[in-house]
């Protein structure tokens, strides 16, 4: 459809908007930029120069010539992995969904729904083609590097038509991001490059502006500058169904040619943002190696001057006199005359090369501030301690994802609650999520989510631990009293499920409350009949012992022999009155 003039004095007038907001956006974070540069040349070098629009790096750069020591590195490497084991572990399902309606969590087919829903959801998240595994663990990093990181979620698009979830890690040199009064991420520009070529599969040829369409006839392989903005929209309407329905409007933009080549919309924010700390009045997170970026910067010149030493250690400068040898022949096996006196005393000397001992040990107490930023000593638990038991290690694991909660904490409800939406919105669009059931629908179909990751985990296992110490304690007592009724008032039926559901015990694999009462019933039945055949043998010696009597005092009733009734005693016969 041809555009007319309004059109295209819109998209002028909106390209100019988007322009001036990214240029004020790349102001605001340059001077963090500025740091995270100085990080990258210590920890991550492969992303130095690319925090700054504009900035180009051609393949293959080199990009460690100013990193000397490498602990920084492995310290984030191990930080990434205890993020991911600590929040969002592939082994188990670190979540599940519920909702705030206590009558409808009381239902099963409610709880069965968001049980399946959860099923449907981790199954799409770690499939073959999400991604998801490798862009989550590069967010972590990012986070352990800069203090934020950005993961972008949109559907699938495949050969042979599978459907799902995929996801991307935004560098964060491309991600420019703003946040709403409250804090909250809730729009973003991305800066990046395509070629004209790539940007014609992207985007169709006939959006393209001539610039980019004259570099195709051309076979030019050069990129070129493309932006995407995501905000929140001004005209949103939720009775339409275009675009404009959509709570978020997207635009994105070809710098070169200054054409907007496409707009559209989503529900939910497609990018969920990870921050690791934040200082007042920033809006970009602050990252564990900021915190001791003096020390990264230390240990890097320590052990600079740590192989000098050890260079002049195994290779030494020797010390000759003015009028001593010119030169000296290292070759093993070497004759190098003139080097003593005639009196034996040697005429060359080694310089000194210093105590390297004590700059091993200053080395040493920068790694351990650098492994203790990075919560790497979380890990280092069996190593202290080898002697401990498998319960000892596990307070200890809880004890520090306690103390962790405040900063990794934050990782679960500001990433993972944003990423969560984002999932459901997509796979309710692509219709891979089974039927709701209908009182749900009426209610709102409100959910939220319940995390049940190892952080998670520990933060409410105090709950369960307690309640297991009491039951322990007055078990002892019940032992020594002999009274039963001290358990009384425990209420196992709560206590349970409760404890099932802090273990993070499926749904599906709990009785029904019609099956326990079922197996109640048919326990008590079974303890009647068990009753029943433990007093047949009595029984049996009673008519046993009445059948003997009856044959060896005929006429007696059995109330009278006491088999069966009150025994009864034998009475003296009184004698009649005698006459007088």
């Amino acid at each position: 459809m041809a555009r007319n003039s309004k059109d295209v004095r819109n998209d002028e007038e909106l390209f100019r908007d988007i322009m001036r907001e990214f240029n004020e956006l790349q102001v605001w974070r340059h001077t963090t930029a500025g740091q995270w540069e100085e990080i990258a040349e210590l920890i991550l070098p492969n992303f130095r120069n690319t925090f700054f629009y504009g900035n180009y790096n051609f393949p293959g750069q080199k990009k460690t010539q100013r990193q000397i020591d490498a602990n920084g590195q492995v310290a984030l490497s191990r930080f990434a992995a205890i993020c991911d084991s600590l929040l969002t572990p592939r082994n188990m399902f670190w979540h599940h969904l519920s909702t705030m309606d206590k009558t409808l969590a009381r239902r099963r087919d409610v709880r069965l729904y968001f049980e399946a829903v959860t099923h449907t959801l981790f199954q799409y998240r770690y499939a073959a083609l999400s991604n998801f595994a490798s862009q989550n663990n590069a967010v972590f990093t990012s986070v352990g590097a800069f203090g934020t990181g950005g993961l972008y979620c949109e559907p699938l698009f495949a050969p042979y038509g599978q459907r799902g979830l995929r996801y991307c890690s935004i560098p964060l040199g491309e991600l420019f991001i703003r946040v709403n009064y409250q804090n909250q991420v809730d729009g973003f520009i991305r800066w990046f490059r395509l070629t004209a070529r790539q940007a014609a599969q992207k985007f169709g040829y006939d959006n393209l502006p001539e610039v980019l369409k004259s570099a195709i006839e051309k076979g030019s392989e050069q990129p070129y500058n493309f932006l995407h903005r995501v905000v929140p929209r001004d005209d949103y309407d939720p009775q339409r169904l275009d675009h404009k329905g959509m709570f978020y409007t997207s635009q994105y933009v070809s710098i070169e040619g200054q054409t907007i080549l496409r707009e559209g919309g989503y529900h939910t924010l497609p990018i969920a943002v990870a921050r690791y700390d934040q200082a007042p009045g920033e809006v970009y997170g602050r990252s564990p190696a900021m915190n001791v970026l003096p020390a990264l910067k230390t240990l890097n010149a320590q052990k600079a001057t740590f192989l000098k030493q050890g260079h002049r250690a195994s290779d030494p400068v020797y010390l000759v006199a003015d009028d001593g040898l010119m030169s000296m022949d290292m070759r093993p096996g070497a004759f190098n005359r003139g080097g003593v006196s005639p009196e034996g005393r040697l005429l060359v000397q080694m310089l000194p090369t210093g105590n390297i001992q004590i700059n091993e040990k200053m080395m040493e107490a920068e790694q351990k501030l650098i492994g203790d930023a990075f919560l790497v000593t979380l890990f280092q638990i069996l190593e202290e301690t080898p002697q401990m038991t498998a319960t000892e290690v596990i307070e200890r694991v809880n004890e520090k994802g306690i103390l962790l909660a405040p900063t990794v904490g934050r990782l679960q409800s500001e990433y993972l609650g944003p990423l969560i939406d984002r999932e459901l919105d997509v796979l309710s669009q692509l219709k891979l999520l089974p039927p709701m059931p209908q009182i749900l629908r009426e209610a709102g179909a409100e959910y939220h989510v319940v995390y049940t990751s190892p952080l998670a985990r520990a933060m409410r296992a105090q709950e369960a631990a307690g309640f297991m110490r009491t039951v322990e304690s007055v078990k002892e007592l019940v032992n020594i009293t002999g009274d039963p009724s001290l358990l009384d008032p425990f209420n196992f039926d709560v206590a349970v499920p409760a404890i099932a559901d802090i273990q993070a015990v499926p749904e599906s694999w709990l009785a029904t409350p019609q099956e326990i009462r079922a197996k109640r019933q048919a326990r008590a039945k079974a303890q009647q009949q068990q009753a029943q055949i433990q007093s047949l043998p009595a029984q049996a010696a009673m008519l046993k012992a009445q059948a003997v009597v009856a044959k060896n005092m005929p006429g007696i009733t059995p109330g009278e022999r006491g088999i069966g009734g009150p025994m009864t005693q034998p009475q003296t016969p009184v004698p009649p009155p005698r006459n007088v």
